[in-house]
């Protein structure tokens, strides 16, 4: 695939001139699945067919003279979260197994619109719940720079696929981390967007007051091609920001002098990894170099993340999930009463940490409990809106690791439920406060594996984090430098 471009926008502009055929990108990127996905296991679903023909349809367009938009030709992969019309969506769950949507989410169809052609669907921790995509019912995805370490997750399939180089971009879901941290994990770029900024029309829920979709790349430029591409209002979704996009891709080269940029400290001690905790504080240099002002900041609250969202996360999950009744979805298993067939249905389809996160979130809302567990945790959310509003008053940006580690080993952590939570402890907090933020490669750490730092922004900050990014992206040591 050397002759093809390596990027998006290098795909889509050379499709767009007539240089390259959208079929010719298609079937390269087909060849690279073939060749190591049996290895990696990025895919619950591979759209070969579907993707030759999409393809032809853009090479007729060009051929014709228009113009198929801004991503024309360019494979994107999509989380097996996210509906699409008449093809198989699981969550990567045994419950919506055969299931397949009547319509396509909103993102999927903006992204046909702009020319994107949809390569296949990503294997993700089921329902979205976990942090290194070993939870999926169809087996785990292995991260492509080690594949004895995990993706990290739950978006694992979505960013494997980009880092093993089967899509230049794909989408993800984020609730508590679920893009920055596979992103981190394997060394890629992840966008987590202001919550209303992109459409869930279309993302079967997990926790809707925190789940938002956004990009994964090789590059920020990319990141933001795709961003500039989904985001907007959408009248169906009720929590869609309604007012006009403002596109990231124009302010990438605008550099961050005179901006302020904080250093969270309590994002940066016990728990961290010294290689994570020292990578950042070299990404803090190189921002500094470029212009912008380091400060220490502190937002105290953030240290109670991670106790509010494993009750707020759970509980609406528990709500969610109660669709999945053997009656309107997928897998059904036959029993003499309704009660019961329900009951051997939610037992046989749903896996072990769906089940525990169901019993959670039951436990939380329950009467007697509700205000000791999640009305407690809805008053710790607004804990972390305060200090982050007061940190953001001192700051424009704030910078810390996006993971505390790096990529660990598949089984360090499955029997330690709270040793595998820990790993969003950095990524959490924006969720809760429904802010943007986004992991960027920064080099390896000792063991060679990749290591990502995180820029976070107040409610609609993209641009201002996206030109940062761009500086830090320009710095960073090249990732061909790591371990494969």
């Amino acid at each position: 695939m050397s002759e093809l471009p390596a990027t998006a926008a290098g795909i889509a502009a050379g499709v767009r001139a007539g240089q390259v055929s959208a079929r010719a990108v298609v079937d390269a990127h087909l060849a690279t699945i073939d060749a190591t996905e049996g290895e990696v296991h990025a895919f619950n679903l591979v759209l070969a067919d579907e993707a030759r023909a999409a393809a032809d349809v853009i090479d007729q367009r060009v051929a014709a003279g228009e113009d198929p938009g801004p991503l024309a030709g360019v494979p994107v992969a999509l989380k097996d979260n996210l509906c699409t019309r008449g093809l198989p969506t699981t969550c990567s769950s045994r419950i919506l197994e055969g299931w397949r949507p009547p319509y396509d989410a909103t993102v999927v169809a903006r992204l046909a619109a702009t020319g994107a052609v949809a390569i296949g669907k990503t294997n993700l921790d089921e329902f979205a719940m976990g942090s290194s995509t070993e939870n999926s019912a169809f087996g785990p995805t292995r991260n492509p720079r080690d594949t004895d370490r995990v993706p990290g997750g739950s978006s694992g399939g979505s960013a494997a696929a980009v880092a093993a180089g089967f899509a230049p971009v794909s989408l993800g879901s984020d609730t508590g981390g679920s893009i920055r941290q596979p992103a981190a994990l394997c060394g890629v770029v992840g966008v987590k967007p202001t919550y209303g900024l992109v459409s869930r029309y279309g993302l079967v829920a997990f926790a809707s007051s925190l789940d938002q979709i956004g990009p994964f790349s090789t590059t920020v430029a990319d990141a933001a091609l795709l961003l500039d591409a989904i985001g907007g209002h959408d009248p169906r979704d009720s929590t869609s920001i309604d007012r006009p996009y403002q596109p990231v891709g124009p302010v990438l080269d605008q550099g961050v002098a005179g901006l302020r940029v904080g250093l969270v400290t309590e994002l940066m001690g016990d728990g961290i990894a010294p290689d994570v905790a020292a990578r950042v504080r070299e990404a803090a240099e190189a921002l500094a170099a470029a212009g912008a002002e380091i400060v220490e900041v502190s937002v105290p609250a953030v240290t109670y993340g991670l106790s509010a969202y494993y009750l707020i996360a759970p509980a609406e999950a528990s709500s969610n999930l109660a669709r999945y009744d053997g009656v309107r979805y997928g897998l059904r298993v036959d029993a003499p009463t309704t009660a019961e067939m329900n009951a051997a249905t939610r037992t046989a389809g749903f896996g072990d940490e769906v089940k525990r996160r169901i019993m959670l979130g039951t436990y939380a809302l329950s009467a007697g409990y509700y205000d000791a567990y999640y009305g407690k945790a809805l008053k710790v959310r607004t804990l972390i809106v305060r200090d982050f509003d007061a940190a953001y008053e001192q700051a424009d940006l704030l910078l810390s690791p996006t993971s505390p580690t790096t990529a660990f080993r598949f089984g360090d952590k499955t029997d330690d439920p709270l040793a595998m939570y820990l790993n969003d402890v950095c990524t959490i907090p924006s969720n809760l406060a429904g802010h943007p933020a986004m992991s960027v490669p920064y080099g390896p750490g000792a063991d060679g594996m990749p290591v990502g730092v995180q820029l976070l922004a107040p409610a609609l900050g993209e641009p201002t984090m996206f030109r940062a990014a761009a500086v830090l992206e320009a710095a960073a040591p090249s990732l061909e430098e790591l371990a494969r």
